[in-house]
């Protein structure tokens, strides 16, 4: 009997929706993609974006932007990190987080991580006292959501502040409460890879009417920060109108156009994504050697993508299981390899940052694998995926010690 092999593409999303396109071409046709370049009368779409969005998280206000690694420079700043300051953020994530706080000449400071794949409490404690850090940029990596009422109790105690970088789980929540309302900041990704598509763009949403308004000078509002309709008050401009600079990473209309009708479809792709992960989860519990991420009662996540872990697995055994899936047609990626490849780097790859250790999150990533799961998957391709790694799986992790195997380069 030969054996199964997947013939889906692990980078291949759903169509933009038809709604989506007509509004894209309506712009196309008028040419008015700046966002400030409006006819008498008409609404901005990035402005009706922003109010939409704004709406559906619960939150005050809401401005879109060029990426979502801007709108985590953007947050940054416009809370008042300076050049040199200490910020905490995770050991496990991914470079645009490091990278949006090196972009404002601040100091990324790593948290170890847990094989939950969230936060150490303990030592972000330590790691806050002994750095004097006063803000943490708290990132959801891969959609995994710590206990977020008692990190915002232990935030408080230790006076640091909260941005969520929510790439990974725009439609999730913790206890009922989106992700990205915990924090003084929330900010989202509209990359191909994630929730909702405009191949790049960002929202920042926040209820502190100081910060918004800082954020949408910085964004390169000049001084039409009026045509905003989910911005604070005139108001809370004025004291900073002139103080703020332009760092320009504006939405345009032709993006917002086409992400607009998607915010209706989040909830259906959420509950999608729910069905394709728990196929998943199926179809590799049990396998001796591979261990779950088990997800906690509280969170309601988006299974955009799936880790498992190989614990106490050789560098040359995670990798020879990773060619014998891909040669399967299974593409996993591995956090635990000594170079970086394409989405893959951790933080000792990060040479702007300064040299740390975190022997607790080495030893977790040395054998985490991790999974794209695009909604053009069907639930049936992901159990056929389960039983091909599974397979696998029982093959490398109970046989020989393998030789070394040189990985190829996957998108």
């Amino acid at each position: 009997m030969s054996e199964e092999v997947f013939h889906g593409s692990f980078t291949q999303q759903e169509p933009i929706p038809e709604a989506g396109i007509e509004a894209a071409i309506a712009v196309l046709r008028h040419g008015r993609l700046h966002r400030y370049n409006t006819a008498p009368g008409e609404i901005a779409e990035a402005a009706l974006l922003e109010e939409e969005f704004a709406s559906l998280m619960g939150a005050k206000y809401c401005l879109a932007v060029a990426s979502g690694g801007y709108a985590l420079g953007c947050a940054l700043r416009a809370v008042g990190v300076q050049a040199g300051d200490a910020v905490l953020t995770n050991a496990f994530t991914l470079a645009p987080v490091p990278g949006a706080i090196a972009s404002v000449g601040a100091r990324p400071v790593f948290v170890e991580v847990t094989e939950q794949l969230v936060l150490d409490f303990g030592d972000l404690e330590a790691k806050a006292i002994s750095s004097g850090a006063k803000v943490l940029m708290l990132s959801h990596m891969r959609g995994h959501l710590c206990d977020m009422e008692a990190l915002v109790d232990l935030c408080a105690r230790l006076g640091v502040l909260i941005i969520e970088d929510c790439a990974h789980t725009m439609g999730a929540a913790w206890k009922g409460v989106a992700s990205g309302r915990h924090g003084v900041v929330g900010c989202y990704s509209m990359q191909t890879y994630k929730h909702i598509n405009s191949g790049e763009g960002g929202f920042l949403i926040s209820d502190d009417e100081g910060v918004m308004a800082r954020a949408v000078l910085l964004s390169g509002s000049y001084m039409l920060y009026g045509r905003h309709r989910a911005a604070p008050p005139a108001a809370a401009f004025e004291a900073v109108r002139m103080e703020v600079p332009n760092v320009s990473g504006r939405m345009d209309n032709l993006r917002a156009a086409i992400l607009r009708p998607q915010l209706g479809l989040l909830a259906d792709r959420v509950a999608r994504w729910g069905e394709r992960y728990r196929a998943l989860e199926a179809g590799l519990r049990g396998v001796p050697g591979l261990a779950l991420v088990e997800r906690p009662d509280e969170e309601t996540y988006v299974g955009s993508s799936f880790q498992f872990l190989l614990p106490d697995w050789s560098a040359a055994r995670v990798a020879a299981l990773l060619a014998r899936v891909l040669a399967r047609g299974v593409e996993l990626k591995w956090f635990g390899g000594a170079e970086p490849v394409a989405f893959t780097s951790r933080y000792q790859h990060w040479g702007y940052a300064e040299p740390q250790h975190l022997p607790q999150t080495d030893r977790i990533l040395a054998g985490l694998v991790d999974m794209r799961v695009p909604l053009t998957f069907s639930v049936a391709d992901c159990a056929q995926i389960a039983r091909i790694i599974r397979a696998e799986a029982l093959v490398v992790g109970q046989g020989p010690e393998p030789e070394t195997v040189v990985l190829p380069i996957i998108q």
